[in-house]
C-alpha cells in the first residue's frame, strides 16, 4: 500500500481458493463416524458362522468309553461331545467377530475408519479358514463312524468324512461372502464420496465482498442536504 492510496479502514477479504492438483484435486474419501462400527457389526454376522464351522472342525471331539472283553479285544462306545467341549467351540467362534467389532470401534476415530473396518474383516475372514483343510482331516480321524457316531451298517446319516467336507465348504463360502460384502461396501462408499466431491466442484464459486471505495459509503441521510 503506497502513500497516495486512500485508506478505507480495513483490508478486503481474500477470496482466492488454493489450486487443486489432479483430476480430483486434493480429494480424500474420508468416512469418520459410526459407519465404521456399523459395517464391522454387519460383517461380523457371516464371519461368526464361518468361524463357528471352523472352530467345530478344529475343536469338536466325541466322548469315548473303552473296555476289554469284546471279541476284538477292546470294546468302544462313542458319545456326543460334552457340554464343556461345545462351550469351548462357541467361545472360540466368538473371538474373530469380537476382534472385528473392536477394530470397528477404534476405526470410528480414524478419517478412513470405514475402509479400515472392511479391510480388517477381509483379513480376519481369510485367517479364520486358512487351516480348515487340516482341521477337517483331524476331525475325520476323531469321528471314525461319521459325525453322527452311527456305524454305516445301521443306516447312518453321515459317512466318515462326509460332514467334514460340507462343513469346510460352508466355512469357506461364508468367508467368501464376508470378503465380497466388504469389497462391495468399500466400492459403494468410495463411489458416493467421489460423486459428492464432483458435485461440490460443480457448484458456482462464492463471490467475494466488494471493495469499499476511497470515499467510503455516504452516511448522509436523505433530505438533509
Amino acid at each position: 500500500m503506497t502513500g497516495d492510496e486512500p485508506f478505507s479502514g480495513h483490508e478486503p477479504p481474500d477470496t482466492s481458493l488454493p489450486p487443486e492438483g489432479g483430476r480430483f484435486g486434493r480429494f480424500v474419501p474420508t468416512s469418520r463416524g459410526r459407519s465404521a462400527l456399523a459395517i464391522a457389526g454387519f460383517l461380523g454376522i457371516p464371519l461368526f458362522f464361518s468361524s463357528l464351522m471352523a472352530s467345530t472342525l478344529a475343536l469338536e471331539k466325541p466322548g469315548k468309553i473303552q473296555w476289554h472283553g469284546c471279541a476284538s479285544g477292546i470294546c468302544t462306545v462313542w458319545h456326543p461331545p460334552t457340554a464343556a467341549n461345545t462351550a469351548q467351540i462357541w467361545g472360540w467362534a466368538l473371538v474373530p467377530p469380537l476382534i472385528l467389532v473392536i477394530v470397528g470401534w477404534i476405526a470410528t476415530r480414524l478419517p478412513l475408519g470405514f475402509y479400515v473396518s472392511c479391510i480388517a474383516a477381509i483379513v480376519i475372514a481369510m485367517a479364520v479358514v486358512h487351516k480348515t483343510g487340516i482341521w477337517a482331516a483331524h476331525h475325520t480321524v476323531r469321528f471314525p463312524l461319521g459325525a453322527d457316531l452311527i456305524p454305516p451298517s445301521i443306516s447312518n446319516i453321515w459317512d466318515r468324512g462326509e460332514w467334514e467336507l460340507e462343513a469346510r465348504d460352508t466355512a469357506l463360502s461364508l468367508s467368501h461372502w464376508t470378503i465380497g460384502i466388504a469389497l462391495a461396501a468399500m466400492f459403494v462408499m468410495g463411489f458416493l464420496a467421489v460423486r459428492a466431491h464432483q458435485k461440490k466442484r460443480r457448484l458456482p464459486p462464492v463471490s467475494g465482498v466488494p471493495m469499499v471505495g476511497a470515499g467510503g459509503p455516504s452516511s448522509t441521510m436523505p433530505g438533509t442536504d
